[in-house]
């Protein structure tokens, strides 16, 4: 894979400034790609000075000018399609058809971000006042702060830049230091797209070392963070001390509910999709299955016999459905919350093993909602397997969690479905079908511990500008 050993700052490549040299490694052979110096909060001030500057020139230019810079983003990133693939298979162990897929909903997004410079619509407002009109503008945020994760780096960096970009916004962009790479992909786009210098900059650094400065500074006045709830409650408070607006997506702690007169095979391929899709490192995986005590020994059953088919290995093999997990640090936590989940009483129904970082699949069964795989997000190829003696029950041990990002729900009847994932207190529930769901036009987002605010269309344009009230006196008003 290319070697992006700069940071991207003003429209320019240039080496950090920070005191450590940080490791850019294949997860799955440990191969050390390259190394490059980090970004210091000298970085940091010149990735804002830059993009306040730019963005108040952007924010005068056209919405067709806007949509035709976007148009060409698009382009850049086909064209570095191939590129792209490398990157996420070689840096995030990510596997073809995952990459593929984040690729393409990469540049779906942005092509669904051309729409948004239309969309910042105001309004006439009457007023009780003899003579004055009200008017109310929507106007871009300023600056943007995205902090990316390293699970979908791509796409979860793009979901939120190109709506800002869109929006008339600046950005800066940090990317998590597992995959810094996805993210100088996206500004050699930036780049070959022509955006004037500035509007869009990466620095890649050391949470420790600008996390919290890239939070605080003066200049963002938006924050949206995609990561663990741990660090988005962190991100949350360090911006609540400044006043600052954000955007969190958090955690989760995925159900699916799978109802008496549910399509079993249906259910349980849709399961094991939603459980280990790129490891079960997804916010939205599959943490846990309630089945209901008809179905639950043939559900186990069927879910056994499909995941036991997955193929792990090299991330590079178009047939690899599992690859490595993205650090050891990672897998260690992986394998203590199966260690403990099992010490507290679960049964195996399948046993994984771990080769380096690859671990494979994980089913654990006859688990209750206090055991470690149930209370906490497992973010790995593991899943515990609950069984619930009725419906009402089945909704009960899906809300005893902190989280809700996703969920979903499968039964014979889809009305039915319905009014069940209505009563699921999460923000995304989905009938029939598992839980790892986006699509650029509706809305996403979480409840409780798994996010504040709302991603895609209309809920993102909102999220990323403000509104300003102007009115006019058409005749000078009596103050006496």
């Amino acid at each position: 894979m290319r070697e992006y050993k700069y940071q991207y700052i003003d429209g320019q490549w240039r080496e950090g400034t920070g005191s450590h040299m940080l490791e850019n490694r294949n997860p799955y052979t440990g191969e050390l790609l390259y190394t490059y110096r980090s970004a210091s909060t000298a970085d940091v001030d010149a990735a804002y000075a830059a993009a306040a500057r730019a963005q108040k020139e952007w924010a005068k230019t056209s919405p067709h000018e806007k949509q035709g810079m976007l148009e060409k983003l698009a382009q850049a990133v086909e064209e570095l399609r191939e590129d792209a693939y490398e990157c996420l298979i070689t840096e995030g162990g990510s596997t073809r058809p995952k990459a593929d897929f984040e690729v393409a909903t990469c540049i779906e997004f942005i092509k669904r971000a051309m729409n948004f410079p239309l969309m910042m619509n105001g309004k006439i407002m009457p007023s009780n006042i003899p003579g004055k009109e009200n008017f109310i503008y929507r106007e871009p945020k300023g600056v943007i702060c995205v902090i990316a994760p390293w699970n979908v780096p791509m796409l979860l960096a793009m979901r939120s830049v190109a709506p800002a970009i869109a929006t008339g916004n600046a950005v800066v962009l940090k990317p998590a230091t597992d995959t810094p790479g996805s993210a100088f992909l996206l500004a050699e786009a930036f780049d070959r797209a022509g955006f004037p210098p500035g509007l869009f900059n990466v620095i890649a650094g050391r949470g420790c070392d600008i996390g919290d400065y890239i939070v605080e500074h003066p200049v963002p006045s938006l924050i949206s963070f995609t990561g663990s709830t741990e660090v988005g409650r962190r991100v949350g408070a360090l911006a609540g001390g400044k006043i600052k607006d954000v955007s969190l997506e958090l955690g989760g702690n995925n159900v699916m509910i799978v109802l008496p007169d549910a399509d079993i095979k249906e259910a349980a391929k849709a399961a094991v999709f939603g459980a280990f899709f790129h490891q079960g490192q997804v916010c939205m995986a599959l943490n846990r299955i309630i089945a209901c005590k008809e179905i639950y020994d043939a559900f186990i059953q069927k879910l056994v016999e499909i995941a036991g088919a997955l193929k792990v290995g090299d991330p590079a093999d178009p047939e690899t459905f599992i690859g490595p997990i993205i650090n050891s640090q990672q897998a260690d936590k992986i394998e203590k919350v199966v260690r403990d989940t099992i010490a507290a009483g679960a049964k195996v129904a399948l046993e994984g093993r771990r080769e380096g970082n690859l671990i494979y699949p994980w089913i654990l069964v006859d688990c209750t909602n206090d055991m470690p795989a149930a209370r906490q997000e497992i973010f790995g190829p593991a899943v515990c397997i609950i069984k619930a003696n009725d419906e009402d029950e089945a909704v009960r041990i899906a809300n005893d969690t902190e989280y809700g990002l996703s969920g979903s729900v499968f039964t014979g009847d889809l009305f039915h479905g319905i009014q069940v994932a209505r009563q699921v207190h999460t923000g995304m529930i989905h009938v029939n079908d598992q839980s790892i769901n986006d699509e650029p036009h509706v809305m996403f987002g979480g409840e409780k511990c798994s996010g504040v605010g709302r991603f895609n269309d209309q809920w993102v344009v909102d999220k990323f500008t403000t509104e300003k009230w102007v009115s006019i006196q058409s005749c000078y008003r009596a103050f006496s």
